[in-house]
């Protein structure tokens, strides 16, 4: 009788042992479904056991192609997704898109550390997808690489596939944009051409500017540097020739002489001045630059009457601890998207 009850006992024991797992198993990210032209290359994987970032890829008709910098796969788009600490698919949540700059990747640590850090108290769903080189925009000239329409691809294919797989908040209302750099570019380039998908824009050291020097060097030097992606492409691969007569596009897609389109959203800009041109004068340079287009793009919201955050922190030192107001300075970032997230969180709707 007391082996029986010993056999039984372990038999329990043993039991128990495989069962407590499942319970506390780890959440399974979501799994989505094509549409909207594109394929899902490969579903969600869990970036870390934080299960709170993860990254998937899809092929795009509309930029079947693109440029790839180390570690891409050819053909496909890696997207990195950030939940809300207590996601919750049976509840809906506001959407903020962060575009990356050049030469960047979507999944990396530090867009992963800036969006977590951002919202680990928000109800925000945060989706940055594969920009490359591509300024954001529908190439003019592709060329040998074939189609390059960034532009479709981003407003018109992936914001309806995240609506139709996350549990989102699919309205003007539930969405938000931001960019850093060539990414601040973008965001307000996308928000400008498609004022009904967003009621807040910003960018952090955005590039707003086109027909500034400094800023259609940079377009050219992305376009033909193997640095920021290969193939390179042409010097007049995504606005065509910058040279007067001919730059007519590049002044029509100038995001800081069309704010028109703007009127109503919420905006916000931030940049720095470059901090000590003496210490790595590159990202001091770009810095400067981009302030001088910000200090436009401000000027001319103001002109039209349009309602505008500016945070011009200057050599950073006020702005966040180890700011340095340089290009990329990740204390700069982090602080810009702090800030940032709790504007839009003010305004987004919400659960």
């Amino acid at each position: 009788m007391r082996r029986g009850r010993a056999a039984l006992a372990i038999g329990l024991m043993a039991a128990s042992a495989v069962v407590a797992p499942s319970a506390s198993a780890a959440p399974e990210p979501p799994r989505l479904a094509d549409g909207f032209g594109l394929t899902v290359m490969s579903q969600p994987e869990w970036v870390d056991d934080n299960h709170r970032t993860f990254v998937f890829a899809v092929a795009s008709d509309e930029v079947p192609n693109p440029t790839l910098l180390p570690g891409q796969t050819a053909g496909q788009h890696d997207i990195m997704v950030t939940l809300p600490a207590d996601y919750d698919s049976a509840e809906r949540y506001p959407v903020l898109y962060s575009l990356h700059g050049n030469p960047d990747l979507p999944n990396t640590k530090a867009n992963q550390q800036m969006a977590e850090q951002a919202t680990e108290d928000e109800p925000l769903i945060t989706v940055h997808p594969n920009g490359v080189r591509s300024w954001y925009s529908n190439w003019v000239n592709p060329g040998p690489v074939g189609p390059q329409n960034w532009e479709s691809f981003h407003l018109d294919q992936l914001i309806p596939l995240i609506d139709a797989n996350l549990s989102t908040i699919p309205t003007r209302d539930g969405r938000a944009i931001v960019g850093h750099s060539m990414g601040g570019f973008g965001a307000f380039h996308y928000a400008e051409h498609r004022p009904e998908l967003f009621s807040y824009v910003g960018a952090f050291s955005g590039g707003l500017d086109l027909l500034n020097q400094g800023v259609r060097a940079a377009v050219i030097g992305t376009s033909v540097m193997e640095a920021s992606g290969t193939p390179t492409v042409a010097p007049d691969a995504i606005f065509g020739s910058p040279v007067w007569p001919l730059d007519g596009v590049w002044n029509a897609q100038s995001p800081a002489q069309h704010v028109e389109s703007l009127r109503g959203m919420g905006v916000a800009l931030y940049t720095g001045n470059g901090g000590d041109l003496t210490v790595n004068p590159v990202q001091a340079v770009a810095e400067k630059i981009v302030q001088d287009t910000n200090l436009v793009t401000s000027a001319n919201l103001t002109a039209a009457g349009i309602p505008h955050t500016f945070v011009d922190y200057g050599d950073g030192s006020e702005w966040a601890e180890g700011c340095t107001g340089k290009h990329a300075s990740l204390p700069c970032l982090q602080a810009d998207m702090n800030h940032y997230v709790d504007l839009i969180m003010k305004r987004l709707e919400r659960p």
